[in-house]
Formats: C-alpha cells, sequence, structure tokens
C-alpha cells in the first residue's frame, strides 16, 4: 500500500481513538493503525516514530479538548468538574491514554504544554478555596467518577443522567 494521504496525522489519530475503543491502548498496533488508516506500514512510523508517539498526539490532542471543554465551564468548580466527566464520557480512548504516562512520551513539550493549558483552567476554578489541595481533591474526585462511570461501576441509583450525577457528586465537595 502506498504512503500517500491527504491527512495522516488525522487519519492515524482516528485510527488509534478506534483501536483504543476496540481493544485498550496495550492493544494498539502501528500495524493496525497503517491499516486503520489505509496507508502503508511504514507511514505512521514516519510520521509519528513509534507507538508511543501516536499515543503521545492522541493525549494532547486529549488534554486540548479537555481545556476547551473546562473554559467553556467558566469559572465555577462543580461546572467545571461536570465539563471533566462529559469529556472523559464523550473521549474515552483520550482519556485512557491522558493519564497513562506509560503509554506515552510524558516529556513531550507540545504534550506538557496542553496538559498545563488545563491545569491552569482547572487551577482558575479553584482559587477561591480554602485549601491548598481544593484542586486535587476535585480532580480526584471527578477523575474517578469519569472512571467508575465508563467502567459501569457505579450503582443503578445513580440513574443514567451523565450531568445530574457528575453535578450532584461534585456539589458534595464543593458545597460553599
Amino acid at each position: 500500500m502506498p504512503y500517500h494521504h491527504g491527512d495522516l496525522r488525522r487519519a492515524v489519530l482516528t485510527a488509534a481513538v478506534d483501536a483504543i475503543t476496540a481493544g485498550g491502548s496495550a492493544n494498539v498496533s502501528l500495524r493496525d493503525l497503517a491499516r486503520r488508516a489505509g496507508v502503508s506500514h511504514a507511514a505512521p512510523v514516519h510520521h509519528f516514530g513509534d507507538k508511543a508517539g501516536v499515543l503521545t498526539a492522541l493525549a494532547e490532542e486529549g488534554f486540548d479538548l479537555l481545556a476547551e471543554g473546562l473554559a467553556a465551564a467558566g469559572d465555577d468548580f462543580v461546572e467545571m468538574g461536570v465539563a471533566y466527566v462529559r469529556f472523559a464520557v464523550t473521549h474515552p480512548a483520550h482519556f485512557e491514554v491522558m493519564f497513562r504516562p506509560d503509554t506515552h512520551h510524558r516529556d513531550d513539550p507540545a504534550l506538557s504544554a496542553a496538559r498545563s493549558r488545563a491545569g491552569a483552567i482547572l487551577a482558575r476554578g479553584a482559587r477561591d478555596k480554602p485549601s491548598d489541595y481544593a484542586e486535587v481533591a476535585a480532580w480526584s474526585l471527578m477523575h474517578g467518577f469519569a472512571t467508575l462511570w465508563l467502567t459501569g461501576a457505579l450503582p443503578a441509583s445513580l440513574g443514567d443522567d451523565l450531568t445530574a450525577a457528575a453535578r450532584g457528586v461534585a456539589k458534595t465537595l464543593f458545597l460553599d
């Protein structure tokens, strides 16, 4: 298969999302991504270097998408928590690799910048909280909730309204 593609980066990242959705990040291979993207086996290597390079680009994209969602939520910490969970559920493949430094090049400058942008928006929401640990507490709570939602491990009593459930969980920590 010859290497010729209009937007190789997008095609490989889309293939990575599909592959992770189908079998998790551990089962991603460059050969499979090339097949899914309809390019030669060498094309992803030429563009990304290795599997970790693809997952680094996917994590970077995920942090950019997360930053957009958090920014749209405004400065309200509860709504930022809801936006965080909504992002995780809407982009589970990105979410899976973003917080798995064993899957990507953690020190990649573009990834670090994207991670910092998302973190700065979260920190903005924590500025009026009394504890230095508020940001970590919020992140831990909402990340854990998102993970439990994605794995189907939450009690059925929470119902199937993601936004209402996430807002209720966030409010338990951030009552003013």
